[in-house]
C-alpha cells in the first residue's frame, strides 16, 4: 500500500488487514527497521519522505476518512453570503466540495483543486489568485499570488498544512506555499486550520500560521493510546485555540451512533478575543448522542 500510494495511515492499515492499530504500529516499526518504509506520526511513508514534500497522489490516500469527517464539520462554520479564503490541500479540497451547496458564497483560493470542486456551483463565486502553478499540489504560488491578495478582507481563512504544533503552529515543507498561506491569513479576520491527527506534533521547515494566530482547529479524535497527539491538542487549547474534533465513522472506540463524539475545548483565560463561531450545523441543544458538542475544561500548565 505504501509503494502504491506513497503514504498510508495506521487507521487505514488496521481497517484493511482487520486488526488493531497497536498490532499495525508494531509491524510498521519492524518494517522500518528493515528499511522498507519510514514511520510518520499516525502512518508510514516511502523511505526518505521526510526530506521531500509528498505530492497530491500520496496525500490523497492518507487519512481519507478523517479528512472527510473534518470537512463535514468545517462546512458548518460557513454561512450563506460570506466571503472566505480557502488554501491548497486535500482536506480543503474536501471542504470545497461541501461548500458548493452554500448560496451567495464567495471563495478566494490559490488552489486549482478547490476551484474545480466549486466550478459548477451556480450560487458560489470563485475568485482565483494569480501566480505560478506548482504542479505537486496544483496550487498557484509566488509573488503574483501574494500581490493579488493585497487589500483583500474576508471573514475566515480555511488552511491546511504538513504539520501542526503548539510551539510553532501550522507549517509546511515548501517555502513558496508557506508564503502564500501567510498572505491568505493576512486577508482574514479569523483563521480555521483543518488538520487530521497524523499532522499533530509534526513540525516541518516553514511556519505558515503561529499558534497564537489560529482561531479554530478542526481535527479528528486521536486514536486510543496516541498520547502525543492528545497532548498536542491540549497544548493548542492552552495556547487559546478552539479545538473541535470530528467523529470518524468506524474508528476505534466508536459509540453506537457511529464515530467518536465531537468535542470543543474552549479558549482558557482572557488571552485574546475572537468573535463567537456560528453554531455547527446538525447540533441540537440537549442532544446526548454521538456528534454533540461538549465543552471540556483544559488542564492547567
Amino acid at each position: 500500500m505504501v509503494r502504491a500510494n506513497g503514504a498510508v495511515s495506521l487507521r487505514e492499515l488496521a481497517r484493511v488487514v482487520q486488526t488493531s492499530e497497536v498490532t499495525v504500529r508494531r509491524d510498521v516499526r519492524a518494517l522500518e527497521a528493515e528499511g522498507l518504509l519510514d514511520r510518520r506520526h499516525g502512518g508510514a511513508v516511502l523511505p526518505g519522505g521526510f526530506t521531500r514534500e509528498s505530492g497530491f497522489p500520496q496525500k490523497a490516500h492518507l487519512a481519507t476518512a478523517e479528512k472527510t469527517a473534518i470537512a463535514d464539520l468545517a462546512a458548518g462554520l460557513v454561512e450563506e453570503g460570506q466571503a472566505i479564503v480557502v488554501g491548497a490541500g486535500t482536506t480543503t479540497q474536501e471542504l470545497a466540495r461541501r461548500l458548493a451547496r452554500v448560496p451567495g458564497l464567495t471563495v478566494v483560493t490559490n488552489s486549482l483543486l478547490v476551484a474545480q470542486a466549486l466550478a459548477h456551483a451556480n450560487r458560489v463565486e470563485v475568485v482565483m489568485t494569480g501566480g505560478t502553478l506548482r504542479g505537486s499540489n496544483y496550487a498557484l504560488v509566488g509573488s503574483g499570488a501574494e500581490q493579488s491578495l493585497q487589500g483583500l478582507r474576508v471573514s475566515r481563512a480555511f488552511l491546511s498544512g504538513s504539520g501542526l504544533t503548539a510551539e510553532r503552529g501550522l507549517s509546511t515543507s515548501n517555502m513558496l506555499s508557506a508564503s502564500v498561506d501567510r498572505a491568505l491569513v493576512q486577508a482574514a479576520a479569523e483563521v480555521v486550520v483543518l488538520a487530521d491527527h497524523t499532522k499533530l506534533g509534526i513540525d516541518t521547515m516553514f511556519q505558515t500560521v503561529p499558534a497564537d494566530v489560529i482561531t479554530h482547529l478542526v481535527t479528528d479524535e486521536p486514536p486510543l493510546g496516541d498520547d502525543r497527539a492528545a497532548a498536542e491538542l491540549q497544548a493548542l487549547a492552552d495556547c487559546g485555540v478552539r479545538v473541535t474534533t470530528a467523529p470518524v465513522p468506524g474508528s476505534d472506540g466508536a459509540e453506537s451512533g457511529g464515530g467518536r463524539p465531537r468535542r470543543d475545548v474552549p479558549v482558557p483565560g482572557p488571552r485574546r478575543h475572537h468573535p463567537p463561531a456560528p453554531a455547527l450545523r446538525g447540533t441540537v441543544p440537549g442532544d446526548h448522542q454521538p456528534g454533540r458538542v461538549t465543552d471540556l475544561a483544559p488542564r492547567r500548565r
